[in-house]
């Protein structure tokens, strides 16, 4: 894991390079098209992926965009009516059948089909009309890290090609540097702080949240440790009520219009005696995690994610815990 970890920025750089054609054909595509509906297709932490292009989507196009439940296909044997729609599919191994069953279901119904996958010639591919490949490598650890990361490279990558949006070009491309100083960040001072403790929340929103939800299973798959993702705006619905003094929380706040929020939520758990650490400068109780800001409010969350990716696996290892391969999980999950 810790291996796969530091490839990162060379494995979005050499993505970047090389589905620079699949790219700039499927924004073509989705231009001319110009879809009323976007759906994303996914588990795990590919759903979290599909999450983050959820957001970064509807602020830059003003689209609106679905999850579709893959076991509306799989199980229940409807279809949608997607005529006017286009549909990303996002599986690293591109086998799962549920997936592909609805990405299947997706095209037979009219809609525009891309598959992000690290696997070229699997089944989801087959079933796409366009699929980018994330030229990631072999992912030896069960808990992803770097298909992870390149899946949302490779969404962002698609927006700015059809959106046209220049700034968020840049960011793109400047991202192999922006993730070498996040996998650089370190943030081992939380390491030592949650001994002793087996649940805690995460913090995000907007594309941030979608960070918390990967977090938050990471640090169920590697580490034994009872995460829950909240976003700053629900935590005080309910879920505050659980948080009592030492409770750990960790904020994920990127530079965004949402960093004042998710730092204000952090400071006030802190001030009732929550044990709360985060990623924002803004002043406070909660504790400060250093960063790598991106220059860009849309690809700034990313980056977060790759600094805590080597914080959970030292703390995997620290616990006496095998980060590699976690108990009960597989590389490979096939649902239907």
């Amino acid at each position: 894991m810790r291996q796969e970890i530091d490839q990162i920025p060379q494995v979005v750089a050499g993505f970047l390079d090389a589905s620079a054609l699949t790219l700039d054909a499927a924004a073509t595509r989705l231009r001319d098209l110009d879809p009323a509906l976007l759906v994303t297709v996914a588990r795990g932490s590919s759903d979290h992926a599909a999450t983050y292009l959820k957001y970064a989507f509807e602020l830059t196009l003003g689209l609106p965009v679905a999850s579709v439940g893959p076991s509306v296909a799989s199980i229940y044997g409807k279809d949608l009516r997607l005529d006017r729609a286009a549909a990303i599919a996002i599986s690293q191994s591109g086998k799962s059948p549920d997936i592909v069953g609805m990405a299947q279901s997706a095209k037979r119904n009219g809609a525009t089909t891309i598959a992000i996958t690290n696997t070229a010639g699997s089944p989801l591919a087959e079933a796409s009309d366009f699929t980018i490949d994330l030229h990631a490598g072999l992912e030896k650890s069960v808990a992803a890290t770097k298909t992870f990361v390149t899946s949302v490279v490779a969404g962002l990558a698609l927006l700015a090609r059809w959106s046209g949006d220049a700034d968020l070009a840049r960011a793109v491309a400047a991202l192999p540097e922006s993730l070498s100083r996040a996998v650089a960040c370190d943030w081992s001072e939380m390491v030592g702080a949650l001994d002793g403790h087996s649940a805690l929340y995460v913090l995000g929103r907007g594309p941030g949240f979608a960070i918390a939800n990967e977090a938050a299973l990471k640090f169920k798959e590697t580490c034994n440790i009872q995460a829950e993702s909240y976003s700053a705006a629900e935590v005080m619905h309910g879920p505050v009520a659980i948080v009592t003094p030492g409770y750990p929380v960790l904020g994920l706040a990127a530079r965004d219009a949402a960093e004042t929020s998710v730092a204000e939520m952090a400071h006030k758990l802190a001030g009732q005696g929550a044990k709360a650490f985060l990623t924002s400068d803004l002043p406070g109780a909660a504790k400060p995690l250093p960063f790598a800001a991106t220059g860009h409010s849309i690809t700034d969350p990313l980056a977060l994610i790759v600094s805590f990716y080597g914080f959970v696996e030292a703390l995997s290892r620290h616990r006496g815990l095998n980060p590699d391969v976690p108990p009960a999980l597989k590389k490979v999950t096939e649902t239907v």
